[in-house]
């Protein structure tokens, strides 16, 4: 292969980490074979070149294994996906979901500031896309007497890939959660039920045997409230939309 098409193709392989395997994989062959074939002076040391180049691909093979078993949704860059655009318009779709969520919370009645935009774009390029093949790792449950209020927020989630099913009460939830999985439950904290009726949920949950990923999503931001929540089996409690949205997202393709 001529040098310039060779620059061109690996320039191609480091898209992805796939592709930077593969091209570290060929240019260590490709050194590997050029000192058996032409090195000199080199006879007693061939055997073991010969050895590593037998053993090496097993090596590496072995290795993908444990890649494409534990760690296969970090494999890709954004170029792996059918289209690339459709990977940007699904990242900008969730910022712009998520920004419209904090803009309707009280305490940001004159706008969403600089910080908090910021904030959110690292969020959101920081979010790793759901690419488990079982239908259930794309499904949340939301639990919530008005979910009219969370339009913008199961939107943000919708741009990458996530599928919810709602719940108006606690009696609902535990019916849906006989006949479906979920990746993650959000739910409120008040609703006609009672004032902590999120709790009520999520002891009910666990007492069951449900280790289902938890997360309050209420009017309350306090730290005692986090501590609490955490204390009692949820994976956080926020009133904030980005910080709703990275902590069920890692939990989600974080889990086994």
């Amino acid at each position: 292969m001529e040098p310039e098409k060779f620059a061109e193709t690996a320039k191609g392989f480091t898209k992805s980490p796939l592709g930077i395997i593969a091209l570290f994989i060929v240019l260590v062959y490709g050194f590997a074979s050029l000192v058996v074939g032409f090195g000199n002076g080199l006879a007693e040391h061939v055997a073991p070149l010969i050895y590593f180049m037998v053993f090496f691909p097993v090596v590496v093979f072995a290795g993908f294994l444990w890649l494409v078993a534990k760690h296969h949704n970090k494999l890709y860059g954004p170029s792996d996906f059918k289209d690339e655009d459709n990977f940007l318009k699904a990242q900008m779709a969730t910022a712009a979901s998520l920004v419209a969520a904090t803009a309707k919370q009280p305490e940001n009645s004159s706008g969403v500031t600089e910080t908090q935009l910021r904030e959110i774009v690292n969020v959101v390029s920081s979010a790793k896309r759901q690419n488990k093949y079982e239908k259930w790792r794309t499904r949340i449950l939301w639990v919530d007497d008005r979910p009219e209020n969370n339009v913008y927020e199961r939107q943000a989630f919708e741009a990458q890939g996530m599928e919810f099913s709602l719940a108006r009460s606690t009696d609902e939830a535990l019916e849906l959660l006989k006949t479906y999985k979920f990746a993650a439950i959000i739910s409120d904290m008040g609703r006609k039920e009672g004032p902590q009726e999120g709790y009520v949920l999520l002891e009910k949950l666990r007492a069951m045997g449900d280790q289902t990923p938890f997360m309050i999503y209420a009017a309350s931001n306090l730290p005692e409230h986090k501590k609490m929540a955490r204390e009692r089996g949820a994976i956080g409690s926020t009133n904030r939309a980005d910080e709703l949205f990275q902590t069920v997202m890692s939990a989600i393709t974080n889990g086994s």
